[in-house]
């Protein structure tokens, strides 16, 4: 674990709210010291995208700038919940695991319990906590998620609940500590939210409208990462490909994506989310130049029928998909391209289903992430005529083993070549072996000492699946 901290003279945005954090992280700090029932541990359990991700790492680390220890839930003072409201099985868990904390409230009354995340911007989550949740000490969202110093003073001055949700951000604050869990590897947002209301989503109601961050920040901060060591960058947003587009002086996410692979120290440059109907040539063109930006692209299709798609405003159809597929084949020759799909949207027929299986067994995705459709209370979908669970749990079972079976056949192409793999942690389920990843972003599993973890190292795959790959180092390589 590795702990962030930013010189002021890196990040401009947002530099007197930074300031105002900093001072109220440096009083809990002296109060922490002093106060013995001041909130001494601290429990936080992520739930979602990889943005909820990156905040969970800027809570834990204004947590461990003022002192506070990580430790299991049962123990904590105070346990945080970032939520997700993406599909209605996770809001379903965060109510669940509510009742558990009750009961661990009642042997510990110094235990604060706190909510965050996308679902604490929806109405009705709110109505629903304030009349049967008294338990939950605060409840904070995505707009204001930098303010959580003072909250966390607030909250401990108060015997009531508190609510502190805004309906827009006022500005991005970016310049407060963060704990990455990799010393060499970090994540970046260069925005945030989404203008494309997918009928299906939820998203761009709790993260609000597109808001991309000044490119010299960006730098800036990938700057100061490479610095601290960190050999790869990951550049987040909801719609990475639509960067720029607000900003005074715009600016393409294929020009950013150079300029951050151009930093000195950075060897490898991933990004996502991507959405196709904003994805340009001259983003191919980029990738298949500029070696540091790894040969991967997640373009999710959602479905492979055009009817769906237009239900679903994705402003693309089934050809415009498959054309840039052959675009990033034929420019990046490597690539693995990973996808996202839903099953089972309001009226999905089978023959809709059966376009879905032309465009995957054409892409032959690497990986996918596939889901059976949850309607999202105020989305349009949701008061669409809905599909039988039954007959969504068959495809998307079908769906599962066409995936799986090209997966398995793509990876077998690796097996006897070399390739060179970023060792990231042990094994979690053989101590004796490291784990990584590839450029193309594939797991793979190879024999080696902790003192490689960190390094790039020369893998030959030796046998392949269709989830990772395992291999041996090639030679010596300083051993």
């Amino acid at each position: 674990m590795s702990i962030m901290n930013l010189r002021p003279e890196y990040l401009k945005e947002g530099a007197e709210e930074a300031e105002r954090q900093r001072a109220a992280i440096e009083r809990l700090k002296t109060r922490r010291e002093t106060d013995e029932n001041c909130t001494q541990t601290y429990f936080i359990q992520t739930m979602g995208c990889q943005m909820n991700a990156r905040d969970s790492e800027k809570l834990k680390g204004i947590l461990e700038t003022i002192g506070c220890r990580e430790v299991p839930e049962n123990e904590a003072d105070l346990v945080i919940y970032n939520t997700c409201c993406v599909r209605e099985n996770a809001e379903s868990r965060v109510y669940g695991r509510l009742g558990y904390l009750k009961s661990l409230k009642k042997r510990n009354p110094r235990l604060k319990i706190a909510l965050c995340g996308c679902m604490m911007q929806e109405k009705t989550v709110i109505e629903k906590l304030q009349k049967s949740y008294p338990e939950v000490d605060l409840v904070f969202g995505t707009y204001n998620l930098y303010r959580f110093p003072e909250l966390m003073e607030a909250m401990l001055d108060s015997d009531r609940p508190i609510f502190d949700l805004w309906q827009e951000q006022k500005e991005i604050v970016e310049d407060l500590p963060s704990v990455r869990k990799y010393p060499f590897k970090a994540s970046v947002n260069i925005m945030y939210g989404c203008d494309n209301f997918c009928t299906y989503c939820i998203v761009p109601y709790v993260r609000g409208r597109e808001r991309s961050r000044e490119p010299e920040n960006i730098l800036a901060e990938v700057r100061a990462l490479a610095e601290s060591g960190v050999k790869e960058i990951q550049l987040l947003g909801q719609n990475v490909n639509s960067y720029g587009k607000g900003l005074e002086n715009p600016i393409t996410f294929a020009e950013l994506l150079e300029q951050v692979a151009n930093i000195d120290g950075i060897e490898r440059v991933r990004f996502m989310s991507s959405h196709p109907k904003d994805l340009s040539d001259e983003l191919i063109e980029v990738m298949g130049r500029v070696p540091k930006i790894c040969p991967h692209f997640h373009l999710p299709l959602q479905s492979g029928s055009s009817r769906l798609l237009k239900k679903m405003n994705r402003r693309y159809d089934q050809e415009r998909f498959l054309s840039l597929v052959h675009k990033f084949k034929a420019a990046v020759p490597e690539i693995a391209l990973t996808t996202d799909i839903i099953v089972g949207f309001p009226g999905e027929t089978r023959e809709d289903f059966e376009e879905t299986l032309k465009v995957v067994k054409e892409a032959r995705f690497d990986s996918a992430f596939t889901f059976i459709y949850s309607p999202r209370v105020g989305t349009p979908a949701a008061l669409m005529e809905q599909v039988p669970e039954e007959e969504s749990k068959v495809n998307f079972e079908e769906l599962l083993k066409v995936i799986e079976d090209i997966a398995y056949e793509n990876h077998q192409q690796w097996v006897g070549r070399e390739v060179e793999v970023l060792a990231e942690d042990v094994s979690k389920n053989d101590e004796h072996l490291l784990t990584g990843r590839t450029p193309q972003n594939i797991l793979v599993h190879f024999p080696a000492g902790k003192r490689w973890i960190g390094e790039t190292a020369k893998v030959r795959i030796k046998e392949a699946s269709a989830f990772y790959m395992l291999g041996e180092m090639v030679g010596n390589q300083g051993e």
